[in-house]
């Protein structure tokens, strides 16, 4: 595990969470189940916007932890699409968090890959509709 700070990608995160102490284990440290949530609603986040409909989890490709998170971090989850197959989409996660408001530290705390597959309503694979333009604006 590496102490160095760094800096947040210049994307804006698909989903920015501060855990509280609920979120904690005995060491006070954030559950890593707590981790593999949000980095699972980010990634299905991302996966429905480019399914442009329902999709559900079928793979955790990759999961590695390489900080612990504390109560009071904020941290974000930035997402990028790196496959998209005729019923799946892959995509990669990234796990960052800020902490120490005061004098601000920025550490990656996690990566992932997990896959989706685009559902039907009722429940069946389909497939997945052509890239359209994104409606969300880059960040400044």
């Amino acid at each position: 595990m590496s102490n160095e700070p760094t800096t947040l990608p210049s994307a804006m995160p698909e989903l920015r969470v501060v855990p509280m102490p609920a979120d904690e284990n005995f060491y006070g440290d954030i559950f890593g189940g707590w981790v593999m949530s949000h980095v699972d609603l980010a990634g299905g986040i991302a996966a429905i916007r480019r399914a442009q409909g329902r999709v559900a989890t079928v793979a955790v490709n990759c999961f590695s932890f390489k900080q612990p998170i504390s109560v009071g971090d904020q941290v974000s989850f930035y997402t990028n699409i790196v496959r998209v197959g005729r019923t799946s989409i892959t995509v990669d996660v990234q796990v960052y968090a800020v902490r120490n408001p005061m004098a601000p530290i920025v550490v990656k705390v996690t990566e992932a890959q997990l896959t989706y597959v685009a559902l039907a309503a009722d429940g069946r694979k389909r497939e997945v509709p052509p890239a359209v333009p994104s409606a969300v604006p880059p960040a400044v």
